[in-house]
């Protein structure tokens, strides 16, 4: 695995714009990479959204060419900005549905960014690719910067996809992910908050209609079942992307001490857990490749106070590194992307 640099061995690096763009603003790379794009104002007084409203196509164009644009020094800090700016370039943000993680609502549809606690990594992973529907657009907005980590760790899974080995790929392509959920009010989110339903039965009509399997337990414990791709093409681009939660979920990505715990309950309980699509284990050496090779193409950066990163979500993963002091990162969807829609 090669050596990520240091935060502190990061360097910007200019990059000229286009004549209609250059006088509002300028173009810039973090640390000689190309993700994320980074955009600056060339003046003060610059009104972000005015100037997004009348660049949704340069926008669009950026993010399917590099994956994510991290908007800098522009101001914009309030959920309800952050969530205009949304609205006025990609649509109206989207509902939080199918909940793998515990979010706050902030305001309207603006959420906090995963209510985990601050000592714990969230590995990273395409926001809601197990699901039925997930965002084409995902946002953040740092509303306080941590004093010490707390960064929001990309990377372009178009080059994760390309760091698999071929008999890797092939395999996932030929049997897909399997997913496992067991909802318990103990572990993880309980049912009623993922399908914003208490009602069994609609719940149940949900998930069949999207594509899962349900089997209810003892004690209206629920478990789903659901398959699909690991590799997907891109709806624009055409690109194959790794796009799955086949690594995010798998008992062995939590730490040591957290995975030991759920293991000694049972897998068959394990809150979360995936397996090929045929239901057989997937190996150990291939989630350490898989892990390897979304840590080869990690890009991180520090966060600053009014910093707004747009994601693909089709294109760039995203996770979360521990931090100490407080941090608030809002955190937007937008695009609604239906799976039956996409090309596998």
């Amino acid at each position: 695995m090669s050596e990520k640099p240091s935060l502190g061995s990061l360097r910007i690096e200019r990059k000229a714009v286009s004549a209609s763009q250059q006088d509002l603003v300028r173009q810039s790379f973090l640390g000689g990479g190309n993700l994320p794009l980074v955009l600056e104002p060339t003046r003060s007084g610059v009104d972000l959204i005015s100037w997004a409203k009348g660049s949704r196509g340069f926008l669009e164009s950026n993010l399917q060419k590099w994956g994510g644009i991290l908007l800098r020094n522009f101001d914009v800090e309030s959920a309800a900005r952050f969530e205009e700016l949304i609205a006025s370039v990609f649509g109206e943000a989207l509902e939080y549905k199918e909940r793998s993680s515990p979010r706050s609502t902030v305001s309207g549809n603006i959420y906090t960014s995963t209510d985990y606690p601050p000592d714990q990594h969230i590995f990273l992973h395409n926001e809601n690719s197990y699901a039925h529907t997930w965002p084409a657009k995902i946002f953040f907005c740092c509303h306080t910067a941590p004093a010490e980590g707390g960064e929001t760790p990309i990377a372009d899974v178009r080059k994760v996809y390309a760091r698999i080995p071929e008999e890797v790929r092939r395999k996932f392509e030929e049997k897909e992910v399997l997913y496992v959920r067991n909802f318990n009010e103990m572990l993880g989110l309980p049912w009623q908050t993922v399908f914003g339903s208490d009602d069994p039965q609609a719940v149940e009509e949900y998930c069949r209609r999207s594509g899962y399997e349900v089997t209810w337990k003892e004690g209206q414990r629920l478990q789903t079942r659901r398959r699909g791709p690991a590799v997907v093409r891109h709806p624009k681009t055409g690109e194959p992307v790794w796009f799955n939660h086949a690594t995010f979920f798998h008992v062995t990505t939590l730490a040591p001490a957290i995975r030991d715990a759920l293991l000694a309950l049972g897998e068959a309980d394990l809150p979360n857990n995936t397996y090929y699509g045929d239901g057989s284990p997937i190996e150990p050496e291939v989630l350490d490749l898989l892990r390897g090779a979304y840590h080869q193409e990690t890009v991180s950066f520090p966060w600053q106070k009014g910093d707004i990163l747009m994601l693909d979500n089709m294109l760039v993963a995203h996770g979360r590194a521990p931090f100490k002091g407080s941090r608030k990162i809002l955190v937007g969807m937008a695009e609604p992307i239906e799976r039956a829609s996409l090309r596998s």
